[in-house]
């Protein structure tokens, strides 16, 4: 009965033959041997190893539990008959050897490849993944008691903190994911199934349409989607530490482009096959909807950027008029960028809203940012050709804006 419920779950993860596997350990693989061969070094220590480990494993897991494509094929697998402990078990070892397989290894695979390790260390690692996986799923299905599991974290964050040295540091691993274990043990299968928030206004209590209202209403039913904007502002407080070390012509211009790196704003099309075909439909959607979904993708980056340009006038100081232009011209074009992306090439043939979050194409528009950095750090003068594409792209987009 296990086996036969995990290959079902398993199956509808990674394909009838599980090609998606092969093929992300491969592309794993390569990207291992490729840092390892640059011969690029940083030194990390245990417990900062063991903490990202730890809270990725446990985020990319929540992710997985929360997706509402996900609910789907688990309402079908709920209304078969099945039996407690195997569905929970069976359930659970899926999406967590999915999780550490497909998300979890691509983290090894970068720290592993440049900072110096030992097999405890790399034990010690995969141990915290499988113990936060576990502990993911046990505090999922106690959603009533919320508050144990914020204490129970607690615990855990203490241990990775002060015991990456000491020998009951694995012990104590060991007992937090036999508690997980326990808790899963007496889980019910129903505490799985996922069901998003549902809005308690339809939109006919509107008297008018809006974009800007859709925005609104769905990122306020999706908040995992702001989460992951705090965390751009959070990244962009931070940022100026770590860029310090850098020629001051490339800080800023690099800055920008990584904070582009926002994949759940760019993704209203891929992630809604039924609302993405209800745009493509409609006549005159292409400006309707695109205009106004470009300049809320403007917004969004612009935020992260004021964020990162104070934070940096805090740090450093001489924050100029030159950066904040700058600033606006990488919010604007990484939105155009992002917009023609999606609009023609948008994702298909995704599982689980994580896949859609980390598909490789995520990479495109920050890659593309980063070569307009070199060049913007490389020849300064070229900002001023950039202001005048920049007021060309306004005049283009923001007068439609206003009538949609």
């Amino acid at each position: 009965m296990i086996k036969m419920t995990f290959s079902a779950f398993s199956k509808n993860l990674f394909g009838a033959k599980y090609e998606r596997l092969t093929r992300m350990i491969f592309i794993y693989l390569i990207l291992f041997l490729g840092l390892y061969l640059a011969d690029f070094q940083v030194s990390i220590a245990p417990f900062l190893f063991y903490l990202m480990i730890s809270t990725f494993s446990a985020g990319m897991m929540w992710q997985a539990l929360s997706s509402e494509d996900n609910a789907a094929h688990m309402q079908n697998m709920i209304m078969l008959p099945f039996e407690r402990r195997a569905f929970v078990c069976s359930y659970v070892a899926a999406m967590g050897v999915y999780t550490f397989l497909t998300k979890t290894m691509a983290l090894l695979a970068v720290l592993l490849a440049v900072s110096a390790w030992s097999r405890m260390e790399m034990l010690s690692g995969i141990l915290c993944a499988g113990n936060a996986i576990l502990m993911t799923a046990a505090i999922f299905s106690l959603k009533k008691y919320w508050y144990g599991g914020i204490f129970w974290t607690a615990i855990v964050l203490v241990i990775v903190f002060t015991g990456e040295d000491k020998p009951w540091f694995i012990p104590m691993i060991l007992v937090s994911s036999v508690l997980a274990f326990l808790v899963l043990r007496n889980a019910d299968g129903y505490a799985f199934y996922f069901q998003g928030k549902k809005s308690k206004k339809s939109m006919r209590g509107y008297g008018y349409h809006s974009i800007w209202l859709y925005f609104v209403r769905y990122f306020k039913y999706h908040q995992n989607y702001l989460i992951n904007s705090v965390v751009m502002w959070c990244a962009a407080c931070a940022l100026p530490v770590f860029l310090r070390q850098m020629e001051s012509l490339f800080v800023i211009p690099i800055g920008f482009a990584i904070l582009s790196l926002n994949t759940p704003i760019c993704i209203l099309l891929s992630c809604d096959h039924a609302f993405e075909q209800a745009v493509r439909f409609l006549p005159g959607q292409k400006k309707a909807f695109c205009v106004p979904y470009c300049f809320f993708i403007f917004v969004c980056n612009i935020a992260a950027d004021v964020i990162f340009l104070c934070s940096l006038h805090i740090q450093t100081g001489g924050v100029t008029v030159r950066m904040m232009i700058t600033a606006v011209f990488f919010a604007m074009q990484s939105a155009v960028f992002s917009i023609l992306l999606e609009w023609f090439y948008p994702v298909r043939g995704w599982k689980i809203e994580s896949d859609l979050w980390h598909h490789p194409r995520k990479y495109v528009v920050p890659i593309v940012m980063l070569l307009l950095a070199g060049v913007v750090g490389t020849m300064p003068t070229i900002i001023y050709v950039l202001v005048v594409l920049l007021a060309v792209e306004m005049v283009v987009l923001l007068i439609p804006c206003w009538r949609c």
